[in-house]
């Protein structure tokens, strides 16, 4: 599946952003999806995951309360919807596919999006 993320921006500490992440190639409802992001000097991060029909959902404990991943597999799109800003929070944001239904952190990521860039200022 080739994935293409996008809605990343700068915005102020305290507001909001939605990242969606648009699906082609195979059938999007048949695989779980997450979000990663990697911040300048670090690396890569676990941000969020779902499974292949929205039912359930896992979160890094930084995000937790904040932010929340969604899907609509009728439009093959992946989102993430991220609130109440910090500037910590600021990186490249990845979407993610593994090539099982369920989410597994041990599970191999398939297909990466190319990130989209999230900024926050203080």
């Amino acid at each position: 599946v080739q994935l293409q993320a996008c809605g990343g921006g700068l915005v102020q500490a305290g507001g909001s952003l939605r990242l969606s992440c648009a699906a082609s190639g195979r059938t999007f409802s048949n695989y779980a999806m997450g979000w990663f992001r990697q911040a300048p000097g670090k690396e890569r991060e676990f941000v969020a995951a779902i499974n292949f029909d929205g039912g359930s959902t896992t979160y890094a404990g930084s995000v937790k309360g904040r932010f929340t991943i969604s899907r609509d597999n009728a439009k093959n799109t992946l989102y993430l919807q991220i609130n109440s800003l910090k500037p910590e929070d600021t990186a490249v944001y990845y979407c993610a596919a593994q090539t099982t239904m369920y989410w597994y952190p041990s599970n191999v990521i398939s297909s990466w999006g190319q990130g989209t860039l999230v900024t926050v200022s203080s």
